[in-house]
């Protein structure tokens, strides 16, 4: 028997994301998780711009749902916000 697939939650991130909305976005998304029960969400970052603050937030949102014991996964991140990930070294943390 195969282990069941983790519950997942899809929402669209779209920006540009301030220094200031940081913790709105993770408060959001955390809360996102807990009502749905879901353990991942499922992260549309295709409308984000590439930039290092972009790469910050996705990094604590990562780390805001890890503490709810959930994860983040990123979906339809451009070539340039994957290598920019790489680049910060975080390519192990936003998958």
């Amino acid at each position: 028997m195969s282990p069941a697939e983790p519950r997942t939650v899809s929402l669209l991130i779209s920006g540009p994301i301030l220094r200031t909305d940081l913790r709105g976005l993770c408060d959001r998304v955390c809360r996102l998780l807990d009502r749905s029960g879901a353990s991942v969400a499922c992260c549309d970052v295709s409308e984000l711009e590439v930039d290092a603050m972009t790469v910050d937030a996705l990094a604590r949102l990562q780390l805001a749902a890890r503490r709810h014991g959930c994860s983040v996964r990123l979906a339809r991140a451009s070539a340039e916000l994957r290598e920019l990930i790489a680049f910060m070294g975080l390519e192990d943390v936003l998958r």
